[in-house]
């Protein structure tokens, strides 16, 4: 598969990620995230596995209301790639509303039997001045090395 177009598949991969993130959509969820992901998160760096994740979602601790995205960049090199999200989440989790402007990093890897997984994830807020200028982004850039 070209690079190209592995970016392209990349960035459905990304967007069906979202999509299942916010319709709490576990089927899809247990498809896009690898068997071995790790996902770190908040501000002790707590490490989170699949199950983890798929369980917040399937209990409903967790339930996204808004998954906006901003500004999305891709990597791909061979059959390991990059996306970065920054964008406006809301929802609630343990019954408590959140909203938060956050910087996704996730590290994928594709195979012919699954496409594209998540295989590493790390989420931080980000100040709401912070936007990446042209020279570090561009808007929704596919980099192929």
């Amino acid at each position: 598969m070209a690079e190209h177009t592995h970016a392209n598949e990349l960035r459905k991969a990304e967007h069906r990620l979202q999509a299942a993130q916010l319709a709490g959509d576990i089927a899809a969820l247990d498809q896009l995230l690898d068997d071995r992901l790790i996902f770190t998160f908040g501000p002790d760096g707590k490490c989170y596995t699949k199950q983890d994740d798929l369980q917040v979602h399937r209990s409903r601790q967790q339930v996204l209301t808004k998954v906006m995205e901003e500004d999305l960049t891709v990597l791909v090199e061979g059959r390991t790639g990059v996306t970065w999200f920054l964008g406006a989440v809301e929802g609630t989790f343990a019954s408590a509303s959140f909203a938060a402007r956050l910087r996704y990093t996730r590290t994928w890897i594709h195979d012919d039997d699954h496409g594209w997984r998540v295989v590493a994830a790390h989420a931080s807020p980000v100040d709401g001045d912070s936007l990446p200028t042209a020279s570090t982004t561009s808007r929704n850039r596919s980099t192929s090395s």
